[in-house]
């Protein structure tokens, strides 16, 4: 597999904040594009993640409504918790 074309982008930050990335570049020995890159990555990632989830527990609560009740409730909360 070749490597990846990059492609070069204008970001408009903050002073103060840019600053303290490129600080925080040079004490973790890396490159502003490569820390921008992981993060960016990461981001998404993560939100697939969260939205697989959200897929798979609206799947679970869409076949678990009926939960053997045919939809019918005849009980009381007091039922419920009797002792």
């Amino acid at each position: 597999m070749g490597e990846l074309k990059h492609k070069n982008v204008t970001l408009s930050l903050p002073e103060p904040l840019l600053r303290r990335f490129r600080v925080y570049a040079a004490q973790n020995d890396r490159s502003m594009t490569s820390l921008m890159a992981e993060a960016i990555g990461k981001m998404l990632d993560e939100g697939g993640e969260y939205e697989k989830a959200q897929r798979r527990f609206v799947k679970r609560m869409r076949e678990a409504q009926d939960r053997g009740t045919g939809g019918v409730f005849d009980w009381t909360r007091e039922d419920l918790h009797e002792r």
